[in-house]
């Protein structure tokens, strides 16, 4: 394609506009970015050729991908659509996809869109966040194939799979749900027990001292950026809620086990979670 434009130029944006350049996908790589820092930022480190107006994306570029918080989504997808032309694909990169896909469902042009979510990220953000060869390995879900256009559909499966990432199809329901027990519980259980050591640090000012990898890695996520995660936990806060509830349930479990020193059970609950290897050896969800 001659030129695609990335609306968005963070983590998830910033490493798409990386592989289109390195992949030689797109002759131009436009950004379009609200904020004057991360646009800075993004030209100095190369990651687009050019900051553009949305408006200037949405009448020159072949391919649109909006990689901006998910509350945004939907309002500049609308707005793309409005002016999308015949052989145009616009697609989103969001973590979320109901609500959005029940926004565009009666678009005239609906078919030109294609809801998408690359199954990978980390706990950074920013244009410095971005990564070269980030989504190779990966699973990338595309949502509702078949509201959307032939054409477009052709474009967006080549453009992942010249990524090497897996194409997985689902519903934009069944979507939010299965993302709520992969991603977004994995992220509120980070925010949490950073909160809890946090908390319990005012009595045990060396607890830091003594945290090991293992404490590292668990609150990993706790890092991630607060404008990216307020508006996903909320748009799929049923979803959330639901798997919250049930692993609040487990931890009273675990909880009432090591209250009566059931040595037994504990063995039995921590081996049934060691099967978790066997289900993440044959997925690239995370």
């Amino acid at each position: 394609m001659k030129t695609a434009a990335i609306v968005g130029i963070g983590l998830i944006g910033g490493s798409l506009a990386l592989a289109l350049k390195r992949l030689g996908l797109a002759d131009r790589v436009w950004g379009v970015e609200s904020s004057e820092q991360h646009a800075a930022r993004a030209l100095e480190l190369g990651l687009v050729d050019e900051i553009v107006s949305l408006d200037k994306a949405s009448t020159e570029a072949r391919l649109i991908a909006v990689a901006t918080p998910v509350d945004t989504v939907p309002t500049i997808v609308t707005k793309l659509l409005n002016k999308a032309s015949a052989d145009q694909v616009i697609i989103d990169v969001g973590s979320t996809k109901q609500e959005l896909c029940e926004l565009v469902s009666m678009h005239r042009q609906r078919g030109r869109f294609v809801a998408t979510h690359p199954m990978w990220g980390t706990e950074h953000s920013g244009p410095e966040a971005a990564q070269k060869e980030a989504f190779a390995g990966r699973a990338v879900v595309v949502c509702e194939r078949e509201r959307s256009d032939a054409d477009a559909v052709e474009l967006v499966e080549e453009m992942y799979r010249a990524l090497g990432m897996k194409l997985i199809y689902m519903g934009a329901e069944e979507h939010d749900l299965h993302t709520a027990y992969v991603s977004h519980i994995s992220h509120i259980t980070s925010f949490a027990l950073a909160l809890t050591v946090l908390e319990k640090e005012r009595e045990e000012e060396h607890i830091f001292d003594l945290a090991g990898g293992g404490f590292e890695s668990t609150v990993r996520l706790a890092k991630s950026s607060a404008d990216t995660w307020i508006p996903i936990l909320l748009e799929n806060k049923y979803n959330v809620l639901d798997v919250l509830r049930e692993h609040i349930h487990q931890l009273q479990i675990l909880r009432r086990m090591i209250e009566r020193d059931d040595k037994q059970g504990l063995r039995e609950s921590m081996n049934k979670a060691n099967t978790i290897k066997r289900i993440l050896k044959t997925t690239s969800i995370n």
